[in-house]
């Protein structure tokens, strides 16, 4: 299993120069891949145009870009402009955003996501590729073509947690990426429930998971659980929470010391992942302490 770690707003605000410094060490002990994530702070795709070319050699992720706020055309530019940057590198981590931030935020439409995200597929994939689109579609209009030299069309992942997401991306993407899905919902519903949509494909499955290597454990779970808490009420992550029978983030964060850590680790494993995205969480101490072990394990 591919072992990678997340950047961004999911570790806390952090000035740009800040995560460019952290995406290098991790490229340097190793690390498979760098997901960038995307909430309220930093753009993921231009900041992986600003940090990737400092960090040769590691896989450079988003995780993830949510779709209703970019029309297909103008995503598929801004993400070919960015594999230009970075030498191919690039994993384009998509989804349909948290539904509560993109109605109160942009007032744009939440319902039917999976039917507004086929449709968007159906645009961006041969755009990625240099196809010409000529769509009319009932979400979309998308007309014209991409020409970038140089550029390869990225992997393309989907933010999947529900069955109707899922399908999608088996069907229409390489794979899914998840955030707070445990062990239990992997094994039982993720990854069965992509596998069977994508057609004898090997669909890759990233599991994201918050982790931290402590000594402390239910403080820091007590305190990932405060500061996390309104994760918790998000519609599309409580249904993954109660999936796995717990009562909230706290409950499948990755915490312990090294060898508690590695049998959680194994167990996420066992569940069919292909990936692991781990964000070291906590204070800047307890994120440096778990950074330096989980550049072992990943080496």
């Amino acid at each position: 299993m591919r072992i990678g770690m997340a950047f961004g707003d999911v570790r806390g605000p952090a000035p740009l120069p800040e995560i460019t410094r952290q995406i290098q060490e991790a490229a340097a002990a190793g690390v498979g891949t760098a997901w960038v994530t995307h909430g309220v702070g930093w753009d993921a795709l231009t900041t992986l145009a600003v940090a990737g070319p400092t960090a040769p050699g590691i896989e450079l992720g988003t995780a993830v870009v949510p779709f209703p706020q970019r029309h297909p055309l103008m995503l598929a530019k801004q993400a070919l402009t960015v594999q230009a940057a970075v030498g191919n590198r690039l994993t384009l981590g998509i989804g349909a955003g948290i539904a509560r931030m993109v109605s109160t935020m942009y007032g744009l439409p939440t319902d039917r996501p999976a039917r507004r995200l086929r449709e968007y597929l159906e645009v961006l994939r041969p755009l990625l590729r240099g196809e010409a689109v000529d769509h009319h579609g009932s979400a979309y209009t998308a007309v014209g073509a991409l020409d970038l030299p140089g550029t390869e069309a990225p992997s393309v992942l989907l933010a999947a947690l529900g069955p109707a997401m899922l399908k999608v991306a088996g069907e229409l993407a390489d794979g899914t990426i998840t955030w707070m899905t445990g062990p239990r919902t992997l094994s039982e519903h993720v990854v069965p429930s992509i596998t069977r949509a994508s057609g004898g494909r090997s669909p890759r499955i990233v599991a994201g998971l918050g982790v931290c290597l402590t000594s402390a454990e239910d403080a820091v779970r007590a305190r990932f659980a405060e500061q996390f808490a309104l994760a918790g009420q998000v519609p599309e992550y409580r249904a993954m929470l109660d999936r796995e029978g717990v009562d909230g983030p706290a409950d499948v964060l990755i915490v312990g010391d090294e060898a508690s850590i590695r049998k959680q680790l194994d167990r996420v494993r066992d569940t069919g992942a292909t990936d692991l995205m781990l964000a070291p969480i906590g204070t800047l101490e307890e994120q440096s302490r778990t950074t330096a072990y989980l550049s072992t394990v990943a080496g």
